[in-house]
C-alpha cells in the first residue's frame, strides 16, 4: 500500500428535521455574529429565514448574504468576505445547494486570514485561518460540505479553484428533509453529479488515490444507484433522499482525496460558456469520457458497473463500455437532456470549449488516460 492522506470534514451529522435543531447542534460555537450565506431562490421558501430565527431566539445576531449565484463570480466571493469584515463577524452558515457552501467556506477564510482571493487559487495557497463554519447542503449531488475545494468563475467563462483542507467546516448538517422540495430534473442533475465524483474518484490517476476513498465510493454508488430513480419519481419519499444526500457526502468525502478528472474538466466550459448547471454538464460528457478511458482503462469502472447496474456482466471490457451505456439510458431515464445541442451548444462552440478544458490541468492530471486537445474535441463531437 502507497502512502496517502485522507482529510474530511470532523463532524457529520445525519438529522432528518435538523434545521429545527439548528441552535443546539452549533452549541454556541459560531459565536454572537453570523453571517448565514445562501441564494434568492432558498430565501424564497422560507428555509434561511428558520435558521436565522432559530439562531437569533439565542441572542445571536444573524446577518443573512443572499446573493450567491449558481457558478459563482469572484464578485460575489469578495462581498461576501467583505460583509463578513465588515459586521465583525464571528461565525458562518452555508446553506443551499454547492454554490452557497463554496461562497460560504471560502469567504469564512478569506475574511478570517485576511487572505486575497487572487494568491489563493491552486493547491494549498490559502492562508491559514478560518471563522467557525457549518454547512448545510439542501442538494444532494455536490458533497460541498466535506470537500476542501472551491470553484469560482474568474471570467467570462473560465474556472479556478481553491484547494486547501482549511475550508473543510466543522460541522456538516445532513438533513434529507431540506431535498425534499427539489423539481425532478434537479434532483436528477446533482444525483448523477454525486455518482460522477464516486466514478472518477474510484479510477482516478492520482497519487492519493487511497483504498479509504474507494472504499467511500462504492457505498455512494451502491446507495444512489438504488435511490436515484426513486427521488425522482416520488420526490417525497424520504428514504430515497436520505440515500442520496448521504451517497453525496460519501462521494464528496471520496473526491476531496482521490480528484475528479476529466469528466469535470470538460464539464466546466459547458458550465461556463452557456450557463448550464454544473450536474448536467457533467452528464452531457459522462458517458462519452468513460468510453475514450475505457478503451485503455476498463478495469476501475468494471469494478464499480454492477454496483449500479446489477445486470452487467462479461470481461472487463465488456463491462466498461456497457456501463457507458448505461448510464446514458439512466440521464434518458431521468427525463435529461442528453446532447449538447439540447442546451443550446452549437457546432462551433466546440473547439473553443475543447482550448477552455485543456486548461484544467489540475484535473486532467488525474484522468485514467490521457487526454490531448484532439480527444477533447472528439469527445464533444461525439456528445453533440
Amino acid at each position: 500500500m502507497t502512502p496517502f492522506t485522507f482529510n474530511t470534514t470532523p463532524s457529520v451529522r445525519f438529522v432528518p428535521d435538523g434545521l429545527n435543531d439548528l441552535a443546539a447542534t452549533v452549541d454556541g460555537m459560531l459565536g454572537q455574529r453570523i453571517v448565514l450565506v445562501t441564494d434568492s431562490g432558498l430565501v424564497e421558501t422560507g428555509i434561511p429565514d428558520r435558521a436565522m430565527q432559530a439562531l437569533r431566539l439565542t441572542g445571536a445576531e444573524v446577518h443573512l448574504f443572499d446573493g450567491v449565484k449558481a457558478d459563482p463570480h469572484e464578485e460575489i466571493i469578495l462581498t461576501a468576505t467583505q460583509l463578513m469584515r465588515d459586521v465583525g463577524a464571528t461565525g458562518v452558515i452555508g446553506l443551499g445547494g454547492g454554490s452557497s457552501l463554496d461562497v460560504a467556506k471560502l469567504a469564512a477564510a478569506l475574511a478570517q486570514s485576511g487572505a486575497s482571493l487572487a494568491d489563493s487559487y491552486g493547491i494549498g495557497n490559502l492562508a491559514s485561518g478560518r471563522l467557525p463554519l457549518v454547512l448545510i447542503p439542501t442538494t444532494a449531488g455536490t458533497g460541498s460540505e466535506v470537500t476542501p475545494i472551491s470553484i469560482i468563475t474568474t471570467g467570462e467563462s473560465t474556472k479556478m479553484g481553491v484547494v486547501s483542507p482549511v475550508m473543510l467546516p466543522d460541522i456538516a448538517l445532513l438533513d434529507p428533509v431540506l431535498t425534499i422540495g427539489l423539481p425532478a430534473h434537479v434532483t436528477a442533475a446533482t444525483g448523477i453529479d454525486a455518482m460522477v465524483h464516486a466514478i472518477e474518484a474510484y479510477c482516478s490517476a492520482s497519487p492519493n488515490n487511497n483504498p479509504v476513498s474507494r472504499a467511500l465510493a462504492c457505498e455512494a454508488l451502491r446507495l444512489m444507484g438504488a435511490a436515484l430513480e426513486t427521488a425522482v419519481g416520488e420526490p417525497s419519499n424520504i428514504a430515497a433522499r436520505s440515500d442520496m444526500l448521504l451517497g453525496s457526502l460519501l462521494a464528496g468525502q471520496a473526491f476531496a482525496n482521490s480528484p475528479v478528472a476529466a469528466v469535470h474538466a470538460l464539464a466546466y466550459p459547458i458550465g461556463g460558456r452557456f450557463k448550464v448547471p454544473h450536474g448536467l454538464s457533467n452528464a452531457l460528457v459522462l458517458p462519452h469520457v468513460l468510453r475514450f478511458n475505457a478503451e485503455t482503462a476498463p478495469e476501475g469502472y468494471a469494478t464499480i458497473a454492477p454496483l449500479l447496474f446489477p445486470q452487467l456482466k462479461g470481461s472487463a471490457s465488456q463491462i466498461a463500455f456497457d456501463f457507458c451505456d448505461e448510464l446514458h439510458a439512466l440521464a434518458l431515464r431521468c427525463g435529461l437532456p442528453v446532447r449538447l445541442r439540447d442546451v443550446g451548444i452549437g457546432s462551433d462552440d466546440l473547439g473553443p470549449m475543447a482550448d477552455d478544458a485543456m486548461m484544467q490541468t489540475r484535473l486532467l492530471v488525474n484522468n485514467p488516460r490521457p487526454l490531448s486537445h484532439s480527444d477533447a474535441l472528439a469527445i464533444y463531437q461525439a456528445s453533440w
